[in-house]
């Protein structure tokens, strides 16, 4: 395989590190991996999850579509297939991901290591629910497929392991029928959380819900909302200049954010009037529309290189997620610590999570918070008093967007991370696959 090196990090550009790079272009990929070996494939984990401690594999060149079964909707693809490739392979014959991330940019063997999960958890669970099947290379050069029925121990290790347990080559994942390239769109202001929380309960049979919340809001204001629900929209719901063809959506001009955005650019003044604008507008907007498929799922795409307004120190995301029980009072205090810091987020996001039970994956039924936050020495002093928040209300981290969580409360936070280092030094992992996090969390 050819090999370089280069300095790398994830998306938050937050501590990058050298690595040397190794790319697999074989269609049968087999080799030993290396020791502190990880698989890579867009690059758009926020942290140094897939950054190998010695060798990172490149797998952007694994990216063929195999086969796809029009029957049941399973296509078999190589694990550097970009999600976004198959919407636009698959959208026009009228299939859809069961589930996606808030960016089309992600690999599928990124999705299915982090167990990716999208604003329809609630009613259909995350990435894995959908995977039928893996292929991955193990500590010993061996391909092995894991499933649900076979070696299920390694397919629920591997599901939300973040590439800990092996390189995924292959997956067969499953997709959904739609009608149209377009979403009913219902938005509902909330006031505050309070009425955040009941509009997210009262529209849990809708199919996709998210909302973006004002977290700079005080007061009677305190986690104001909009609260939008989707659905995929049925052709006969379209109007006359859709109808004739509904599989297919305007393409749009990408903006791209061409420089670094100097450090006082993101501060408590700009990111409060931002979204003072957002919430009146968002107050105006029809109450139910209907938007094409890519400004409901992916509205951050549309800007290419976003993460380049943080400047040029990058940024971190705080993502957690609170246990049903304890998400309002959770809620309140990591709101409120926020909002009186004053280090606001304008891309503050709150979804509704469905019960799951899972070996290693992120999400339990709650509530998800997550907050970007430019990468600077009080950003840091607030995540770490929004991690004690949420170790004291029960919560977990999401390790695809960590960049700077400590081991300590990784571990107190989540006793299921002592189990998956355990099975890792047991099956001869830990030194073989390591990437920086893993390093950084002990795990």
């Amino acid at each position: 395989m050819p090999r370089n090196g280069e300095i790398l990090s994830g998306w938050g550009r937050f501590a990058p590190r050298f690595s040397r790079t190794e790319t697999p272009r074989a269609a049968n990929v087999s080799f030993i991996p290396e020791a502190g070996s990880i698989a890579r494939g867009n690059g758009r984990a926020y942290g140094d999850s897939a950054v190998g401690t010695a060798v990172t594999i490149d797998m952007r060149r694994l990216n063929r579509m195999i086969s796809f079964d029009p029957g049941t909707g399973q296509l078999v693809a190589e694990a550097g297939v970009i999600l976004g490739d198959v919407i636009d392979a698959f959208l026009p014959r009228g299939w859809f991901p069961y589930v996606t991330p808030g960016t089309k940019f992600v690999s599928l063997g990124g999705a299915i290591a982090a167990d990716v999960h999208g604003k329809n958890h609630h009613r259909d669970g995350s990435f894995g629910s959908f995977v039928d099947w893996i292929d991955l290379l193990d500590a010993t050069g061996t391909v092995r497929r894991a499933s649900p029925t076979e070696n299920s121990d390694l397919f629920e290790w591997t599901v939300g392991g973040m590439g800990l347990t092996g390189i995924i080559l292959r997956a067969a994942i499953r997709l959904r029928p739609v009608e149209s390239a377009w979403i009913v769109q219902t938005t509902l202001p909330a006031p505050d959380l309070d009425a955040a929380m009941a509009a997210f309960e009262e529209g849990y049979e809708a199919t996709y819900s998210v909302a973006w919340i004002d977290c700079l809001a005080s007061g009677d204001n305190l986690g104001r909302s909009l609260v939008m629900t989707g659905e995929h929209a049925k052709a006969h719901e379209l109007g006359n200049d859709r109808r004739s063809d509904p599989l297919r959506a305007p393409s749009k001009r990408k903006h791209t954010v061409p420089f670094d955005a100097p450090g006082f650019a993101l501060n408590r003044f700009s990111v409060k009037a931002f979204n003072a604008l957002y919430w009146a507008k968002g107050r105006r907007a029809p109450r139910e529309d209907v938007v094409d498929w890519d400004s409901y799922f992916y509205p951050l795409d549309a800007i290419l290189g976003w993460n380049r307004i943080y400047g040029r120190q990058g940024f971190l995301q705080f993502q957690c997620v609170l246990p049903l029980e304890a998400s309002k009072s959770g809620l309140t205090a990591l709101l409120r610590e926020t909002a009186a810091a004053g280090q606001g987020s304008f891309l503050a996001v709150l979804k509704r999570f469905g019960a799951q039970e899972s070996r290693i994956s992120f999400p339990m039924e709650g509530y998800t918070l997550a907050l970007d936050f430019p990468a600077t020495p009080r950003a840091l002093r607030l995540l770490d008093r929004l991690d004690a928040i949420t170790l004291d209300h029960g919560g977990r981290f999401y390790l695809a967007k960590d960049a700077r969580l400590d081991p300590s409360v990784l571990h107190a936070a989540d006793p299921r991370a002592d189990a998956f280092r355990a099975m890792r030094k047991a099956e001869g992992l830990t030194g073989r696959f390591a990437s920086g996090q893993s390093e950084r969390l002990n795990l």
